[in-house]
């Protein structure tokens, strides 16, 4: 990809997405692009880029954002996390709270919202408890896989045998057996569409706990800073925002409070 094109696609891409692609990215973005490109039969990346800019109905920077997205995850991904969730929880319950919401913000291809399902499942102890996830994701297509619910053997093995077998059917043996969730799991969770550099957000509020995990390393400060005051103005005082390990919000004018090494309350 000719490096002009590729600065005037990644211009493009952080407009509709937020995501910043250094130079550094170039090879990245030419072979998921190509992608696109064979689908579509057109062989020039001039031309694709003319086609995305010249597309009234917007479904292309769709499939394009799709493309580009990654998604990297597994369930239970930065363990110590839902063990906070779990003895949170505990204290809320304790306190005779008794309607929750959660976000998943960046859900990928599920496994994040599904976790945070299990440990809220184990955590009610089969109380009368109102329990709803919103779990968001920028690509269309991760969006349908993580509704499908279905994981094979390998992405299963982080997943404890007592929950996975309390949580998830299994088909087939061995290496080719699937897991799919069960009805009852999967009714905690509603999947969206959301496109987090784009604010207001649509939802109200309040929210219990939000897990923004691992999203923050690609966008700037200035997308980083929107999306925090957005992640504030949602969650209720004393909600719980998770980031990612690698994430911090330093320096960012953001109104949380550390409570511990990527974990941070709304005073």
């Amino acid at each position: 990809m000719d490096t002009a094109v590729f600065r005037k696609f990644s211009s493009f891409i952080y407009e509709k997405s937020g995501i910043t692609l250094n130079d550094n990215k170039e090879a990245l973005v030419s072979s998921r692009v190509a992608k696109r490109m064979r689908h579509l039969g057109i062989s020039g990346h001039e031309e694709y880029l003319t086609y995305i800019l010249n597309d009234e109905t917007g479904e292309e920077i769709v499939h394009l954002l799709d493309v580009i997205s990654t998604n990297v995850t597994h369930f239970f991904r930065e363990e110590e996390h839902f063990r906070i969730v779990s003895d949170t929880m505990r204290e809320w319950l304790d306190a005779g709270i008794r309607r929750f919401t959660f976000w998943s913000a960046a859900c990928s291809s599920g496994e994040e919202p599904y976790s945070l399902a299990m440990v809220l499942r184990e955590a009610i102890r089969g109380q009368n408890i109102d329990i709803r996830i919103l779990a968001t994701d920028i690509s269309t297509r991760i969006l349908e896989k993580s509704r499908g619910g279905v994981y094979d053997a390998k992405k299963m093995e982080n997943v404890p045998a007592l929950l996975r077998d309390r949580y998830f059917t299994k088909a087939g043996r061995g290496d080719g057996a699937e897991y799919s969730v069960t009805a009852e799991l999967a009714s905690l969770i509603t999947f969206k569409r959301l496109n987090l550099s784009v604010v207001p957000y649509p939802m109200k509020g309040p929210m219990d706990i939000v897990f923004c995990r691992n999203v923050m390393i690609y966008f700037d400060n200035r997308v980083r800073t929107q999306l925090l005051q957005e992640i504030y103005r949602l969650l209720k005082p004393g909600g719980l925002l998770f980031v990612g390990h690698a994430e911090s919000l330093t320096g960012l004018l953001s109104g949380f409070k550390a409570v511990k090494p990527s974990v941070y309350i709304k005073k």
